[in-house]
């Protein structure tokens, strides 16, 4: 049997458990408050940002939204940055990513409080999470990494001394999921395949786990997989349905590979639910550090 990995019914469980504990923070006098930063009108990113504020009214938390337009520039986008870090209301934050043509990316993230990066993509966190090989750092975590090795455990899916092939090296997970799947907590043996990658098949082939994150619709197939493999299809691509006459989000994975599967992410449905519930997790977790 074919287990599927739902990161919905996962997700709706993660929120339950923080419905609770922001509760117990109010009684502490501490009302944690997520806020988002998005510039531009990009589909995805507004979509998105809007499950981000949706989920925030679902466990009771304050959200906060500073929304700017395409043509922003990088000093408006910086002093949005700087405001939030300086705002007491707001526990943790993120900078929605793609930021338009012309931002330094890097130059903005930079700027964020690392004690506010609820994404745990600032540099700083980042450092942490090389630095602590047998532990997990007291620093935010990578959302979408951490989604989905909170996925596999709820599933009862081990890691342990397993092969695991990362597609995509983006920041997002690619050049991340690595150092928390080669944790001693983890315990896997990681191979990152990229665009200069020769022979991306070779390696998925020997792999007991995928982690496809390219955004290439329907780039692992049937033929590239082994038989009992694990799927998690992270990578999303808006692709036309002409038969419907609309856009549909397609995965990284041919459904084709999911009867050759010991289990899979659906896409979407798999691993989206679990990238924003880390992200709440993500807050909730630095209002509870505030007071230790």
């Amino acid at each position: 049997m074919t287990t599927i990995l739902d990161g919905k019914a996962t997700a709706a469980a993660i929120k339950a458990d923080l419905r609770v504990r922001v509760e117990r923070l109010r009684e502490r006098g501490v009302e944690p408050g997520l806020g988002t930063l998005l510039v531009g009108e990009d589909p995805g990113s507004m979509k998105y940002v809007a499950g981000k504020h949706a989920d925030c009214a679902e466990i009771g938390i304050r959200s906060i939204r500073r929304d700017l337009p395409a043509d922003a520039t990088q000093e408006q986008i910086e002093r949005a940055v700087m405001e939030l870090n300086e705002d007491p209301a707001c526990t943790g934050y993120i900078v929605q990513l793609p930021l338009p043509a012309g931002i330094d990316a890097n130059r903005v993230i930079a700027l964020i409080d690392p004690a506010k990066d609820a994404d745990g993509m600032h540099p700083a966190n980042l450092g942490e999470l090389v630095l602590h090989v047998g532990e997990s750092p007291a620093t935010p975590l990578p959302c979408t990494p951490r989604g989905v090795l909170e996925l596999l455990d709820a599933y009862g899916i081990s890691l342990d001394g397993k092969e695991v092939c990362v597609l995509g090296r983006g920041i997002t997970i690619g050049r991340t999921i690595g150092l928390m799947l080669t944790s001693r907590a983890v315990n896997a043996t990681v191979t990152l395949c990229h665009t200069g990658t020769r022979d991306v098949a070779d390696h998925m082939r020997r792999a007991d786990v995928i982690v496809a994150a390219m955004g290439s619709a329907g780039f692992v197939r049937p033929d590239m997989i082994r038989d009992g493999a694990v799927l998690l299809d992270v990578g999303v691509s808006r692709v036309y349905d002409e038969a419907a006459g609309r856009w549909r989000v397609k995965g990284d994975v041919d459904p084709a590979c999911h009867a050759k599967a010991s289990a899979y992410s659906p896409n979407p449905g798999g691993v989206g639910p679990m990238t924003r519930a880390m992200l709440l997790e993500n807050v909730v977790e630095m209002a509870e550090r505030s007071l230790a």
